[in-house]
C-alpha cells in the first residue's frame, strides 16, 4: 500500500479527526491512539497535532483546556456544530466516492 495509503490518509485525515471527536471528546494523543488501534499505523501524532490546530481555527471543534494527572494540562477536543457539518458532508462524498470505485472494480459503469 505504501505511498497510496499515505496520500489517501492526507485527503481523508480531517474527517477521520472528526469521526473519533464525533464518539466524544479526546485530546491529540487519544485521537492518534485510536486512529492506529484501527489499523491507522501510519498516522503521526504530529501531524494529528497540526490537524487540530487547523480545524480549530475554522471552528470545526472546541478545544477546553482539562487538568491532567501526568503532567500539564492537556487540550480535550470535541466537536463543534460546525464540525458536525462538515462531518455530515465528509461522509456523503466519501459514500459517493465508494460507490463509484466499486463500479469501476466490477468493471465499468451501469
Amino acid at each position: 500500500m505504501g505511498s497510496q495509503l499515505t496520500e489517501l490518509l492526507k485527503g481523508t485525515l480531517e474527517g477521520m479527526v472528526l469521526a473519533v471527536l464525533a464518539d466524544g471528546p479526546a485530546h491529540g494523543y487519544e485521537i492518534t491512539a485510536r486512529l492506529r488501534d484501527m489499523g491507522f499505523s501510519e498516522v503521526a501524532e504530529g501531524t494529528v497535532y497540526a490537524l487540530l490546530i487547523r480545524i480549530e481555527q475554522r471552528r470545526l471543534v472546541d478545544a477546553e483546556k482539562m487538568p491532567s494527572a501526568k503532567g500539564p494540562p492537556r487540550k480535550v477536543y470535541s466537536l463543534a456544530a460546525e464540525g458536525r457539518r462538515r462531518l455530515d458532508e465528509f461522509w456523503q462524498t466519501w459514500n459517493f466516492l465508494a460507490e463509484r470505485l466499486d463500479q469501476l472494480h466490477e468493471g465499468g459503469m451501469t
